[in-house]
């Protein structure tokens, strides 16, 4: 009896392991998206010598509007927990939406930081109130852009202009990532990111394999 328990274990727990992670595997292979085809940004003034757009590119997106000294922590948060690992990535960007009533204190802004990160990998894009609410209200989430046209959170959209997030187990749909909380950038937002950046990754490797 024994010897057929033993046996019924060793047959019978790989098994269990496989199946749990393989699904497992399956249900992180991709970054759910959450919002299909946000509205681009491509038609607004930005401080680049090219246009500025979510197509073809990942990127973290930040609505940081007027009040741009509120938020220096949340940024340098940002900058030094997620956004240095993934500066070397040709796809990835960093944008942020600002009022053009912004423009100068932003300039002010990325000087000051020059001295602690490389600011140059950052793209600031330039709307009128109107221009950023429309952006921010098509990418259809839980929050709100207050009187400052400015929120802590932070966006992900993909190279289709979807907006991804995840299933959060403590806070349902996690539509955006708060910048003020920096356990939050470190684990949940660090994390996704490697996921949308290895499933780019393998899509690219199907393709290559495809045509060769």
């Amino acid at each position: 009896m024994k010897k057929f328990l033993v046996l019924g274990v060793l047959f019978i727990l790989p098994i269990v392991a496989y199946l749990f992670f393989s699904s497992g595997v399956n249900h992180f292979a991709k970054l759910p998206v959450l919002t299909e085809q946000v509205k681009d940004i491509n038609n607004l003034d930005n401080n680049r010598d090219s246009i500025v757009s979510f197509h073809n590119k990942i990127s973290i997106v930040a609505f940081f509007g007027n009040d741009l000294d509120a938020l220096k922590g949340n940024t340098f948060n940002l900058d030094k927990k997620i956004l240095e690992k993934f500066y070397g990535f040709k796809d990835f960007q960093f944008i942020i939406i600002l009022p053009k009533s912004a423009k100068k204190q932003a300039d002010l802004f990325v000087e000051e930081f020059n001295n602690i990160t490389n600011s140059n990998y950052w793209s600031f894009v330039y709307g009128e109130p109107s221009e950023i609410r429309d952006v921010f209200k098509s990418f259809d989430t839980n929050l709100e852009l207050d009187e400052n046209l400015q929120t802590p959170y932070v966006f992900i959209i993909d190279k289709d202009s979807n907006l991804r997030g995840r299933d959060d187990s403590d806070e349902g749909e996690l539509y955006g990532y708060d910048s003020r909380s920096v356990s939050e950038l470190g684990n949940k937002m660090n994390d996704d990111i490697k996921v949308i950046l290895a499933e780019y990754r393998l899509a690219l490797k199907k393709y290559k394999a495809t045509i060769d």
